[in-house]
């Protein structure tokens, strides 16, 4: 069955270590058939939430950005990846305010396959449990019926192009054909 795969790379680097494992993610799920997106959260304008609890009843955000279209694309999403860098054992800052401002439909976002790539200059995977965790709580926590697939531990990375002699690289290529 065809999917609709969505990957969300929160790199503030394109073509940064977590953003390659993306592309890798992409590269196995296209050849498996599959329609994938990738956005890359750094050339998106999404503001802060602001907190002001008006979507809670409109399921709208007053704000004007380009959340309003990425909130879609995670509806009409089969299969989404989070994939970020970890800065400081959690999540990088364009990540966690993308996930913050699902609010106005979050409950939308529901049924969906969840892939979670990190990657990290920390050798050891159990140093990203931080982050996995904040992906936990949005994902399981807070979103009707999701299903974790899979994770991509891309560890000991740190200047750009560095996962390249990783297995990391590989792993996120064979977790996207699987699909």
């Amino acid at each position: 069955m065809r999917k609709k795969v969505l990957v969300i790379s929160g790199s503030p680097r394109k073509g940064g270590n977590s953003d390659t494992l993306c592309d890798a993610f992409i590269r196995g799920a296209s050849e498996s058939g599959h329609d994938t997106e990738k956005v890359f959260l750094r050339s998106q304008k999404i503001n802060y939430c602001t907190g002001c609890g008006v979507c809670n009843t409109t399921h709208q955000c007053v704000q004007r950005d380009d959340m309003a279209a990425l909130l879609e694309k995670l509806v009409q999403a089969d299969v989404i990846v989070l994939a970020t860098p970890v800065y400081f054992y959690t999540m990088d800052g364009q990540m966690k305010t993308m996930i913050d401002r699902t609010v106005p439909r979050y409950q939308e976002i529901a049924g969906k396959d969840f892939y979670f790539i990190v990657t990290a200059a920390d050798t050891d995977a159990a140093a990203m449990q931080r982050t996995i965790s904040g992906f936990r709580g949005f994902t399981a926590d807070c979103l009707p019926n999701a299903h974790e697939k899979g994770i991509v531990y891309g560890t000991g990375v740190w200047q750009v192009g560095e996962i390249q002699n990783s297995p990391a690289l590989q792993q996120a290529y064979e977790m996207g054909k699987q699909v």
